[in-house]
This record gives C-alpha cells, sequence and structure tokens, in this order.
C-alpha cells in the first residue's frame, strides 16, 4: 500500500460517512478495469453498510464483461431535494461526468469522489479524490484503498480486482520495471493468495470470443495502412462491418496487440462509425509514442500508450486529421 497517502484513504473514508446513498459509475463503454473498479467500491460500501447504485451507460460490447451487465443500471435512481443532499457519486477509472455517457438522470451538485488512473485526468474545483495517473489499473487503486479501510480482500471481489488488473495491463505485458509495476505486482499476489485464479481469469479475458469477432479481425487486419515509413499502422471499421461482424462484439486488444507485434511499428489507429454522424476511437503504442496528446485533440484522453476518443464525424474525414496528429509526434 505504498503509492498513496494516507489522507486519501482518510478523505475517501469521511466522504463515505458523510453521505446517506451513493451513485458509482465509471466511463461509457466500460472495460474490464472499468467494471471491477465500480465493483470494488461497492464493495466498500457494503462493509459501511451504504446503499447505492451502480451505473452505466454501456454498451456492454466486450465479450469479458458482458456478465457483469446485470448489475449496473442506466437510469439514475430517483431522489427529491432533500435525499440528493445526502448522497454522493463516486467515479471510478475516469475523471469527467462527459465521459459517463448517456445515463438517465441528473449529475449536477452532487458531491463528487472521483478514483482515476487516466494521464488525461484532473479533479475539477469541486471535486474530491485520488488521481494517480503512474498506477497501471484502476481497480489496483480500488484495492488498496479496501484494505486500507476495510483489510483482507475476500475471495470474490479479489477475483473481480484481479480481473481488472489484467485486462488494463495485457495480463502485465504493458508493466515496465518501474516501483509501480513492483507494487502491482505485491498487490496482485495478495490477491492471488485471497482466492484469486490467475488461469481462470486469463480465460475468462481471452477465450470464448464470438466466431464472428474472429471474422471482424481479418476484415481489420485486411483494411491496415501504414504511414511514416511503417511506423504507425491505421485501420478502421465502417457500419457495414459493424452490422456483418461486429453486432456480437469485437476483440479490439487482439487488434492492437496484432499491429503492434509487426516489425517496425510503433503505434497503432483504430477508428469506429458508431453512427451515420459519430465515432469512435482507440490509440495504442509502444514505449515512446505518446497518443494520449493525440486523444486530447478529439475530446478523449488516457494513457500514454492506451488511449480513446469519441466525436461527432465520419471516418473518411477524420483519419486524415487524426494522422495529421500522429506526425506531430512521430516525426
Amino acid at each position: 500500500m505504498e503509492i498513496i497517502e494516507q489522507k486519501y484513504f482518510d478523505s475517501f473514508k469521511s466522504f463515505v460517512n458523510s453521505h446517506e446513498f451513493f451513485f458509482i459509475a465509471g466511463h461509457k463503454e466500460p472495460d474490464g478495469d472499468c467494471i471491477a473498479s465500480c465493483l470494488g467500491i461497492a464493495a466498500i460500501l457494503d462493509k459501511f453498510d451504504k446503499p447505492y447504485q451502480l451505473l452505466s451507460a454501456g454498451p456492454f460490447k466486450r465479450n469479458e464483461v458482458n456478465a457483469f451487465e446485470s448489475k449496473f443500471s442506466q437510469k439514475m435512481k430517483f431522489q427529491d431535494i432533500n435525499e440528493r443532499k445526502t448522497t454522493g457519486l463516486i467515479i471510478t477509472d475516469c475523471s469527467e461526468i462527459s465521459r459517463l455517457g448517456e445515463i438517465d438522470g441528473d449529475f449536477k451538485d452532487l458531491d463528487t469522489y472521483i478514483i482515476d488512473h487516466h494521464k488525461t485526468s484532473e479533479l475539477s474545483d469541486i471535486s474530491k479524490g485520488y488521481i494517480n495517473p503512474s498506477s497501471p489499473s484502476c481497480a489496483y487503486l480500488v484495492q488498496l484503498f479496501y484494505e486500507n479501510l476495510i483489510g483482507e480482500v475476500p475471495q470474490e471481489t479479489a477475483k473481480i480486482l484481479f480481473f481488472g488488473i489484467c485486462t488494463d495491463t495485457g495480463f502485465f505485458r504493458f508493466l515496465s520495471s518501474t516501483d509501480e509495476a513492483s507494487d502491482l505486482m505485491n498487490a496482485c499476489s495478495r490477491l492471488i493468495k485471497y482466492g484469486a485464479d490467475p488461469k481462470v481469469t486469463y480465460n475468462q479475458i481471452n477465450n470464448g470470443k464470438p466466431y464472428s469477432t474472429r471474422k471482424l479481425l481479418g476484415i481489420l487486419l485486411s483494411k491496415t495502412e501504414l504511414y511514416f515509413n511503417g511506423r504507425l499502422a491505421v485501420t478502421y471499421e465502417s457500419l457495414e462491418d459493424t452490422r456483418k461482424f461486429g453486432l456480437e462484439g469485437r476483440d479490439t486488444d487482439s487488434l492492437y496487440q496484432l499491429l503492434l507485434s509487426a516489425k517496425g511499428v510503433e503505434a497503432a489507429v483504430f477508428l469506429r462509425q458508431d453512427t451515420p454522424t459519430t465515432c469512435t476511437g482507440g490509440f495504442r503504442s509502444q514505449d515512446k509514442i505518446d497518443v494520449s496528446v493525440v486523444a486530447s485533440k478529439f475530446g478523449g484522453g488516457g494513457h500514454k500508450n492506451a488511449s480513446g476518443m469519441s466525436c461527432n464525424g465520419q471516418v473518411e474525414k477524420l483519419l486524415p486529421l487524426v494522422i495529421k496528429e500522429f506526425a506531430k509526434i512521430m516525426n
């Protein structure tokens, strides 16, 4: 529990004790780290005997998070004015209300606490919380909060937190020899001691993909173009691609892994046309390229080596703009 100062544990405990009800929310299109962080916070509130509602705008497109969808709602429980005064909002794995997506309800004026690890995140003047961009996973931070405030993590919560850590670290592929990585591995050893199973977790994340996602991977690979002497790989998914092969989910993690494993490729771009007027994008890189710089230009954010964005537009018009921004940081 080395990376978080005691004052942050104390501030979160005070925040929990000063409210009677909580909304817990993470970013839209949740990944395993987001889901695990929300459920880890819920486990803490359970120990404090505090009622809460888990919120997510979804969609739960990733195969590994489908099983958790029933635990979340897209509609906030109605509260009158007096109830809202004693309600707290806890946001995990992001720091901006806008990144929560389309949730039916009003977050305005709710007392807010944020736990996040994204490089492009920062606390607003009206928010409390803890943000550590050097942390490899938000679920790891939640684990530290649990252990400090409660103690030993129960088996089911340990499994969920380990799952979240593994998804955001690529099952530890993205770690380097830093103090943060060493501390994280120590924390994971505790989760395994509590009952998390690495083999089961690996299969949970990587197996059971719909066959259509294998077909979609082939389509996306066939569309890939290389830029800057083969250093940047770029591909995209059209509405027609989604209709044919993407309705059951997608496997972008495998796509990024395949693209970045090609000789000379230092960064990868994947844009998807979600609707006729909106797109989402994912950026991944090797050690040197900071893709969060590009994501921030399009209203997104994330980590140095893994970021995303969502904006209005069409793929064919956005791609040249994205490539132009990459030119600025890859020259």
